[in-house]
């Protein structure tokens, strides 16, 4: 029998290939998918969908969604405890295995691990050591379908925010962008594929700029480009 588990899920195209690939195998017993959002604006973090469009990957995927509601600018403290909260409520389950769709980001897994190991649960990751050029292709291979819903305008203009992912998507990053954005350079919102009972429906809004201040001490602001899908 498979061990139960909750699925990390941000709505982008790593959680969907990574989910796929749970299912498909029948690795683990899913039994909540796991996403944080702005408690302000009910938008996914990072990515900026908005929670009814989450809703509907949810209910098109068939697996109760929890989701956790972050305050505008959490710090770790914060995050760690409304995580624990939960982790520790799943818990009482019988849930002790967490899996995400990381890839390589060896700093961000010991950090997961270490937060998991504290409540006596494990992490898994089914992506881990894939090259990302291989995660992007066996993506679009597979036959999931997804939009850029945000770009940092660090390392990518203005252009790449609404576009699908696809391998035209792909021969137009430059070189230091990695073809899955595993450094955080884009996010991905997808709205058809194997996982779902029919597509995801949503218009394509208007492309904005979000600017953002770092939170070291130094005054340096940063900003993301960011493609608003409507319900």
């Amino acid at each position: 029998m498979s061990k139960k588990a909750i699925f990390n899920w941000s709505g982008g195209k790593d959680s969907a290939l990574c989910l796929h690939k749970v299912l498909k195998d029948n690795l683990f017993d899913i039994k909540h998918l796991l996403t944080t959002l702005n408690g302000k604006n009910q938008r996914v973090s990072m990515h900026g969908v908005a929670e009814e469009l989450l809703d509907r990957q949810a209910k098109e995927i068939g697996l109760p969604l929890t989701k956790l509601f972050l305050p505008e600018n959490p710090s770790m403290d914060e995050y760690n405890e409304l995580m624990s909260s939960f982790l520790s409520q799943v818990k009482q389950e019988g849930i002790d295995i967490s899996i995400f769709g990381d890839i390589f980001l060896e700093d961000l897994r010991a950090y997961r691990e270490n937060q998991l190991d504290k409540l006596n649960m494990k992490a898994k990751f089914p992506l881990w050591g894939t090259k990302t050029k291989d995660v992007a292709k066996e993506f679009i291979d597979t036959g999931f379908k997804t939009i850029i819903v945000s770009v940092d305008s660090r390392v990518l203009d203005k252009s790449f925010a609404g576009r699908v992912f696809d391998e035209s998507f792909l021969q137009d990053l430059p070189l230091n962008v990695d073809p899955c954005g595993e450094n955080g350079e884009f996010h991905s919102f997808v709205f058809d594929g194997p996982i779902f009972r029919n597509p995801v429906s949503f218009r394509k809004g208007d492309v904005v700029y979000r600017e953002y201040k770092t939170k070291n001490s130094e005054p340096e602001t940063f900003g993301f480009w960011y493609c608003n899908l409507e319900p």
